[in-house]
C-alpha cells in the first residue's frame, strides 16, 4: 500500500489541516520540518509520493501552480486536488495526478475523461450532495478515472482513526485503485486500511508526531 504526504497549501505556506475548517488553518511550523515554504518543507520530509490541496484555488482565492510543479519535480507521483470546477481545470504537467473532487465540481463527474475522483465525505455523507458513498463509487466505475479517493474532510487532522465498517463498504463498491486520507492515526490503522485492500493511505499529522515513522513514508511503501 502506498503511503502519500498529505500537503495543504495556503497563501504560499504548508498549512496544518483540521476538520475541514480552512480559515482556521495556520501554517505547519512545528513536526518534521522547520519551514512551512513548500519546497523546503519537502525537501525535509522527502516523501515518494505526495498529495497536494491547493486551498487558495478551492476556495477561488489565487493558486499555488508554481511552487506545485516545483515539488512535483521532487517526488514519484503528485495527486493534486486545485479545486476543478470541470476537466478544463486540470492542470496536465508530468508526475501531477489531476483530481476531480466532489465537493468543487460543476461538470457532471462522468464527462472527466482520467485522474482521479476525490470522494469528499463529511459525517459518511458525500459533499455537498449528501449521497451514500457507496453508490457514488458503485457509479463511478462506469467513469474514466484512474481510481479514487476517499477524503473524510471531518477527520482530517485529528488523528481521530478509522472505522472499519465504513471503509470495508467503500471499498467493496469500487474495484480500481482507492486511497483514503483523513484520521490516520497510528501502525494498526494502515494494517487495517491494507487488509481492507485499499491502495494508498494519505497522511500529515501522524508523521509530524512521530505515531507513524518517517522512514516508511520516505519509501512510499506500508507492507
Amino acid at each position: 500500500m502506498e503511503l502519500i504526504l498529505a500537503m495543504d497549501l495556503k497563501a504560499g505556506e504548508v498549512v496544518h489541516g483540521a476538520s475541514g475548517n480552512r480559515d482556521s488553518y495556520r501554517p505547519l511550523t512545528w513536526g518534521l520540518s522547520s519551514t512551512a515554504d513548500p519546497v523546503g518543507y519537502l525537501a525535509q520530509l522527502s516523501p515518494r509520493h505526495l498529495y497536494v490541496a491547493d486551498l487558495d484555488r478551492i476556495m477561488g482565492n489565487g493558486d499555488h501552480m508554481n511552487q506545485v510543479i516545483a515539488c512535483s519535480s521532487r517526488v514519484e507521483t503528485c495527486y493534486l486536488d486545485r479545486g476543478c470546477r470541470g476537466p478544463w481545470d486540470y492542470l496536465r504537467q508530468p508526475r501531477i495526478t489531476d483530481i476531480a473532487a466532489t465537493e468543487t465540481s460543476d461538470a457532471d463527474l462522468s464527462t472527466y475523461p482520467d485522474g482521479y475522483l476525490s470522494v469528499d465525505v463529511r459525517s459518511g455523507r458525500v459533499m455537498p450532495s449528501g449521497e451514500d458513498p457507496r453508490l457514488l463509487l458503485r457509479k463511478a466505475g462506469d467513469w474514466h478515472f484512474e481510481g479514487a479517493i476517499i477524503l473524510n474532510v471531518g477527520a482530517v487532522g485529528t488523528e481521530s482513526g478509522i472505522i472499519f465498517r465504513f471503509l470495508a463498504g467503500l471499498r467493496a463498491a469500487y474495484d480500481r485503485p482507492l486511497l483514503y486520507g483523513g484520521g490516520v492515526a497510528s501502525p494498526a490503522d494502515l494494517d487495517t486500511l491494507a487488509a481492507l485492500g485499499f491502495d494508498g493511505a494519505i497522511i500529515a499529522t501522524a508523521i509530524h508526531r512521530g505515531t507513524i515513522p518517517l522512514e516508511n513514508l520516505r519509501r512510499g511503501r506500508w507492507s
